[in-house]
């Protein structure tokens, strides 16, 4: 079987899935027995991607024994930080769990302009209208008529005064 390289993008994302887990496997004082291989393996099939805590070993020690799990069961060493090790191995097509249901779609431009839409300038992006957002083309909002807009002017001698905006 030829071992999957990855990319240190890769590399990187799966170091930090992995930050969040906790060990699913422990290598006793025993060292590498069968039992454990069946376990690590087991473990392997489920996620993927599994934390392994290593107990009574010198560091040469730890890297001897992830050099070996990975060599028995085609893992990738990702990371070893003290008596952790983490390994993964891609999930096979064939045995993996079914793909979660997929987001629905964003709608198309012309399916959003029918209520109201608007592009997001900066993105390009198809943007629903807000409660209370004004609506382009019709003076409405999405819950009835807006009120008429008024600013605030300043003249000399006067605080300040409403004026309406005239409507182009």
């Amino acid at each position: 079987m030829k071992p999957v390289q990855l990319t240190p993008l890769e590399h990187k994302a799966l170091r930090a899935r992995a930050h969040f887990l906790d060990p699913v496997v422990m290598i006793g004082d025993a060292g590498l027995t069968d039992g454990v291989l069946r376990e690590v393996e087991r473990n392997l099939l489920a996620h993927e991607l599994i934390k392994v805590r290593v107990a009574g070993e010198t560091r040469e020690g730890r890297d001897a024994l992830l050099a070996k799990v990975c060599e028995v069961t085609g893992a990738l060493p990702i990371q070893h930080i003290g008596k952790l090790l983490i390994l993964f191995r891609a999930a096979d097509k064939s045995t993996a769990p079914p793909a979660p249901a997929t987001r629905p779609t964003r709608k198309t431009a012309a399916q959003g302009a029918a209520k109201g839409a608007r592009r997001n300038p900066v993105s390009g992006r198809t943007m629903a209208p807000r409660p209370g957002q004004i609506l382009p083309s019709t003076r409405k909002t999405p819950q009835g008529l807006r009120p008429p807009r008024t600013a605030r002017v300043r003249k000399s001698g006067q605080r300040s005064a409403k004026k309406p905006f005239q409507d182009s």
